[in-house]
């Protein structure tokens, strides 16, 4: 597939950009150059071949999984001391819908 210097024009127009006769001509010729190494790239055989998540062989690092915080109940007693309304540990908060 390759385009024409019209079709170049038109999506041009399309998407509101506005481009001189030799800036359409060599985007002319790197849209077609795209195209070309598409068409290259689809002619590959890729059966049997299965699909791969990352190009390199690689695992991913992973951290200790250890608690690393103090004693919740500490923090939440300290963040419910300065709230303006608690109950049973929970933040109570004004109706918003009827």
């Amino acid at each position: 597939m390759s385009l024409t210097l019209e079709q170049v024009h038109r999506v041009a127009h399309l998407a509101r950009i506005e481009i001189s006769e030799t800036e359409a001509q060599s985007t002319l010729g790197h849209l077609n150059g795209i195209f070309s190494l598409i068409e290259e790239m689809q002619a590959v055989d890729t059966q049997g071949v299965e699909p791969m998540a990352h190009a390199q062989d690689l695992a991913q690092r992973l951290r200790a999984d250890h608690v690393n915080e103090s004693d919740g109940l500490d923090q939440r007693s300290a963040f419910q001391a300065i709230a303006p309304e608690t109950e049973a540990g929970l933040y109570l908060v004004p109706k918003v819908i009827e």
